[in-house]
């Protein structure tokens, strides 16, 4: 079995026992359309009591009928005798937030899950955005990410558990002509990712990413019609689901999710070289030794700058 990139697949294992949410509260960010609505029909039919946060706008953010999409996505989740609640508030108001998290606290007592889904879309070369649109980019997707992670953390704290995932892109990993802000603040979620996973360990609390691929609003021009016949929402809601079970204890994994291909993403570290510390380096030394600089061909998992310069320093003798 090949994926979508022809790389071999490995071989699918049969399932296991079902993955359940009876009792956990959830909320989904930008839940109304798209993948956050598929994550939030997932949830709901699994057991999850679930908030329903959506604006209602566009795309770009600034057009729609407010409580009209989170409201739909309700009444399905109502229909199929699930457990729901609408929230129209905007992730990048930190007011607006915290009222959002206090609404599940006050209606379920709890909270244990958190999915920040939510996002607009606003492109053009870099040089030529406006302002006003790196800034209401930034202020969702960035910003309403953190406003919305900070916002939980208290609460899963003082309970010992929650599961939290956020939501990166492979654009934010290799960029995309006009997508220059996107990329910006979707590649900023791995290191909130990390930091927060440190933060957060021995607490009971986990933080994943997951990078979707999938026919929505923002990627229905980007993905080659062949393509996105294969790349329905429906088919990436299963990874966030398991992310947010209480089976998942993994913390800090970023997960791409598309076309029914799933893998783990990973930041990797060359050999490099090693001068000594205690010496002048010069710019022509490095132009001297480039090429073994930039080399990834004995690549391994990047684990940090001093975890990785300490043990160079022991082998020079100094430290």
């Amino acid at each position: 079995m090949h994926d979508l990139n022809g790389d071999a697949a490995a071989p699918v294992v049969a399932s296991a026992d079902p993955v359940r949410f009876d009792g956990r509260v959830a909320i989904v960010t930008g839940a109304g359309t798209g993948l956050g609505r598929e994550y939030a029909l997932m949830l709901a039919a699994r057991g999850a009591k679930v908030v329903i946060n959506d604006t209602g706008r566009s795309m770009d953010g600034v057009h729609g009928e407010a409580g009209a999409a989170a409201g739909a996505v309700v009444e399905a989740i109502l229909a199929a005798g699930g457990q729901a609640i609408a929230c129209e508030e905007s992730v990048a108001d930190p007011a607006g937030v915290q009222r959002m998290i206090d609404l599940a606290l006050t209606r379920w007592n709890r909270l244990d899950i958190l999915v920040n889904n939510a996002g607009i879309l606003r492109t053009a070369p870099l040089a030529d955005m406006a302002l006003a649109d790196v800034e209401a980019m930034i202020a969702v997707h960035l910003m309403g990410t953190l406003y919305c992670t900070r916002a939980a953390l208290p609460a899963m704290r003082k309970q010992g558990y929650g599961r939290i995932v956020l939501t990166t892109s492979g654009v934010g990993m290799r960029g995309l002509p006009q997508f220059s802000i996107y990329a910006a603040a979707k590649s900023a979620m791995i290191g909130l990712m990390e930091s927060v996973r440190l933060e957060t360990e021995g607490q009971g609390v986990t933080i994943n990413a997951i990078a979707p691929s999938a026919i929505t609003r923002m990627s229905s021009h980007v993905i080659p019609p062949d393509i996105a016949v294969h790349m329905k929402s429906s088919l990436v809601a299963p990874m966030v689901a398991w992310l947010a079970s209480e089976r998942c204890t993994d913390s800090g994994a970023i997960i791409n999710a598309g076309g029914g291909n799933f893998r783990r993403l990973a930041i990797y570290q060359g050999r490099g070289v090693q001068f000594d510390p205690v010496e002048p380096v010069s710019p022509e030394m490095i132009a001297t030794n480039w090429a073994a600089i930039a080399d990834m061909s004995d690549a391994r998992p990047f684990a940090g700058t001093l975890p990785g310069l300490a043990p160079n320093l022991r082998k020079l003798g100094r430290l």
